[in-house]
């Protein structure tokens, strides 16, 4: 393979100097200053450098003066909770009171429904009128439930099986 043109680009046109070189050339521009003097002795602080800093390679400037802006007041924020629908079944239930704002947990109420009578009249059909028709008032699992709070003795729901 050919060596490149020495005008190509990304090519130096001569070699990087070596390791030598570099270090046998000249200082630092800006070396570190030397302290005067003899050594500090056991216990005292070294003297300050006689020799003042570099001058900086630009004048230093303050910042432009930016204008004050005041916030915003802050906004209140106002929590919203959210509760979702409470569904009402044959057993107690614990809720927040509607009436009284207490947490409680319902006291139940059995009470005759639509069920209950269309049993009733389905037993009173097929032959139980001598008073076995009135065992569906009997039986809490065709009776429809109210729930009552316990503290304030408010509605607070009702369960109807029909």
């Amino acid at each position: 393979m050919a060596a490149p043109p020495p005008s190509a680009p990304g090519f130096p046109s001569a070699p990087p100097p070596s390791y030598e070189e570099i270090n046998n050339s000249a200082p630092y521009p800006y070396p570190y200053p030397a302290p005067s003097g003899p050594p500090p002795k056991a216990g005292q602080a070294a003297p300050y450098p006689s020799q003042p800093y570099p001058a900086q390679p630009y004048p230093a400037q303050p910042y432009p003066a930016q204008p004050v802006t005041t916030a915003p007041p802050p906004v209140s924020v106002q929590a919203v909770y959210v509760q979702n629908p409470l569904v009402f079944h044959d057993r107690p239930v614990q809720m927040c009171c509607p009436s009284c704002s207490k947490v409680i947990v319902t006291r139940l109420s059995h009470s005759a429904g639509a069920l209950t009578w269309l049993s009733c009249g389905s037993l009173c059909l097929l032959g139980c009128a001598a008073g076995c028709c009135l065992i569906p008032f009997c039986v809490d699992a065709l009776l429809d439930v109210d729930h009552y709070c316990p503290s304030c003795n408010a509605l607070v729901g009702t369960y109807r099986r029909l």
